[in-house]
């Protein structure tokens, strides 16, 4: 390799593998860890999709290039930080004098160490040549200064001003919009940086900011009211709340009883890229589910999330915005919790045509109940009908949850408008 670079997966305190990287040619190389793979343990940590095999050999991958992978075997590139953490991530280097430009997709690993969403965990390889070209000493002291100001870092309450001190350091979570992970202490209510705790003397939350003053509408406070009627249909979604009625803080479902969950987007466990339509289809999402073998009843929500996203209009339902988790004792994999259900667009822009992320029956405008159906009678959904009834009745809820939230009338109508009735009324 180029740069000899290596660095080593974690997962659960085991080494799975380790990871290199050729900057001239644009390949990564992948070995399992022989240990783990003699073990037998936590075999579906990396399901068989196609992209990684369960060999002793060293895997080439180079068809995963671009933005969303950056070629990497996906499973991996999930770890990355979006928009967002990449824009912290810039801020740091150039504190210290570094360009974004120039750093290997590596360093962005050793920078994401143990801090990274999930269960996933970079460390760096002890056997680095000393003839290496990259230095990953210095974005691991960048990574130890960053962490070292954020254990000085602490809110006495659980306000806006101290979730702005843990915002200014930065975050590992990904996303256009800015987000930040914070645990809060169960008993004091002290806040504090959440990327490198996970102990069950506190909740975890992942909090979106509200910090655009000129947007004009509360985007976050939309998407509580989006949580109310998700809870309401008995939609699993983590418990949430509003942080001074402006900030939507979620449970972090990947930070549970004291532990990390492994978790993989539906993107990062097929290779499928989530800002291509060629695989963005909600059959896929099915089919990738069946294939992980998750209890039927999970297939029955999954089904009710989709009626619910195009109902309430969520069309930013890519497959990020889907994930599974990993259940470690018994080794198999199940459906995630439900996150990012919220009316995507702007409510003060008037749109001629919205695609959806995920098409269903080959479309992705103009969906209707007949379309809904077929994925029912696929998927065999028990009361297909009755659950898009229950969506549709649900719809009632929207202005009388928005206006006890203080939205405005204005985008309350907006939104509503843009709600798909599925060519009936709810009853």
């Amino acid at each position: 390799m180029a740069k000899n670079e290596l660095i080593s997966v974690f997962c659960f305190g085991v080494e799975i593998g380790r990871l290199g990287f050729d900057q001239n040619q644009d390949k990564s190389f992948f070995q399992y860890n022989e240990a783990y793979l003699k073990s037998e343990k936590y075999k579906s940590i990396f399901p068989d999709t196609g992209i990684l095999k369960r060999i002793n050999q060293t895997q080439v991958f180079s068809q995963f290039a671009g933005e969303t992978f950056r070629s990497l075997p996906p499973m991996i590139a999930d770890s990355l930080p979006d928009m967002f953490g990449n824009m912290v991530f810039k801020e740091w280097l150039e504190f210290n004098n570094k360009d974004l430009s120039k750093i290997s997709v590596l360093e962005q690993l050793a920078y994401v160490g143990n801090r990274g969403m999930g269960a996933l965990e970079y460390l760096p390889s002890k056997d680095i040549p000393e003839t290496s070209e990259i230095d990953l000493t210095e974005i691991i002291s960048i990574l130890k200064e960053v962490l070292q100001n954020k254990s000085q870092t602490r809110a006495s309450k659980f306000n806006s001003e101290g979730l702005l001190n843990v915002f200014k350091i930065g975050t590992s979570a990904g996303g256009v919009r800015p987000k930040i992970l914070i645990s809060e202490h169960k008993k004091t209510g002290e806040v504090s940086p959440g990327d490198i705790n996970y102990s069950s003397e506190f909740n975890h939350y992942l909090v979106k900011l509200a910090i655009d003053e000129e947007l004009g509408y509360d985007r976050e406070v939309i998407e509580y009211c989006y949580y109310i009627i998700a809870t309401h249909l008995g939609i699993n979604i983590m418990p949430s709340k509003l942080i001074e009625e402006k900030h939507f803080a979620t449970l972090r479902y990947d930070r549970q009883n004291g532990s990390k969950q492994h978790v993989l987007t539906a993107s990062g466990l097929t290779g499928w890229d989530f800002k291509s339509t060629k695989d963005s289809s909600y059959e896929n999402l099915f089919e990738l589910a069946l294939f992980l073998k998750i209890p039927h009843a999970e297939i029955e929500e999954l089904f009710q999330r989709m009626v619910f996203n195009v109902v309430f209009c969520n069309t930013d339902d890519h497959l990020k915005n889907h994930s599974f988790i990993y259940n470690e004792k018994e080794d198999k994999w199940n459906l995630a919790p439900a996150y990012d259900l919220t009316y995507s667009l702007n409510p003060l822009i008037n749109y001629n045509r919205v695609s959806r992320a995920l098409s269903i029956n080959n479309k992705r405008i103009n969906i209707t109940m007949k379309d809904i159906l077929l994925i029912g009678d696929r998927y065999t959904i028990k009361n297909a009908k009755k659950v898009i009834e229950e969506v549709l009745i649900a719809v009632s809820l929207w202005k009388t949850q928005a206006k006890s939230l203080n939205i405005q009338d204005l985008i309350v109508e907006r939104i509503y408008s843009d709600f798909n009735l599925l060519e009936s009324k709810p009853g």
